[in-house]
């Protein structure tokens, strides 16, 4: 793992609950969430894959022993199989990032309940991933966490940012401020499927803007999905731009190359 005990916080930016729903959802997401909420209140919690209710987690025992581990991977980008040493694209090139943790291999059925949180509004979806991390994962030794922010046009879309709610519970459980304003995605970039991932860095040049003071700072990026990494590479560019020391990934899944 690449994390640590957590050391003294420093510089963040960081916005109220009220003030974050708002700056990272329209109305529909919102009353969406809202609604999730009392329906998980008065309804009994389950498994989000088995809908077992003898397990309160969000994924019950015999789920998570089924689920696809990104074992033996890359420090640094997290490929999977590379016997925990850094692969040969990361030696080549080094990404802006530090580092990066994939919990899962995007494979089934962790494919699937990340497209239900993105696609189906989910939302006890996120919070049993979250739950599965902060057991998995120790406490980081950052100053901020920041979600991978969305397009707002592709947010307005959608009514929320997946990242954003996979990262609230981690940053309350963790009690890390939680970055989502100043930092921003200025381009609606071109359809990354398929692309190689020299198009993907080239689609997302100059693709992200921080205006948080982040001087000194140590950052933990939140994703669902990590691909070749070119999103997660240009943001942490972005970031260490701002003043950022260190960034390093923490992502649900990873995309083995195939």
């Amino acid at each position: 793992m690449i994390f640590g005990e957590n050391g003294a916080l420093r510089v963040m930016v960081a916005v109220s609950a009220r003030g974050l729903m708002k700056a990272v959802s329209n109305r529909v997401g919102r009353w969406r969430r809202q609604i999730g909420g009392i329906v998980q209140r008065w309804w009994p919690r389950q498994c989000v894959l088995c809908a077992s209710t003898r397990h309160p987690e969000g994924l019950c025992a015999g789920c998570r022993r089924d689920l696809p581990m990104c074992l033996s991977a890359c420090p640094r980008c997290a490929l999977p199989g590379t016997g925990g040493e850094t692969c040969g694209r990361c030696l080549k090139r080094p990404p802006a990032f530090d580092g990066t943790t994939a919990l899962f291999s995007y494979d089934y059925p962790v494919d699937r309940l990340i497209q239900r949180l993105k696609y189906a509004s989910d939302f006890g979806v996120a919070d049993a991933l979250a739950q599965y991390v902060v057991g998995a994962v120790a406490r980081p030794s950052v100053d901020v966490i920041v979600p991978v922010p969305l397009h707002p046009a592709r947010l307005a879309e959608r009514g929320f940012n997946q990242a954003v709610e996979i990262a609230r519970p981690l940053a309350q459980a963790w009690e890390i401020a939680l970055v989502t304003r100043g930092v921003a995605r200025l381009r609606r970039t071109d359809d990354q499927v398929g692309l190689a991932l020299s198009a993907r860095r080239k689609n997302l040049r100059h693709a992200f803007s921080c205006e948080a003071k982040l001087d000194g700072a140590r950052v933990l990026i939140i994703d669902d999905v990590m691909t070749t990494g070119a999103t997660l590479d240009a943001l942490a560019l972005c970031l260490k731009r701002a003043g950022a020391a260190s960034v390093c990934n923490l992502v649900i899944a990873r995309t083995p190359l195939r």
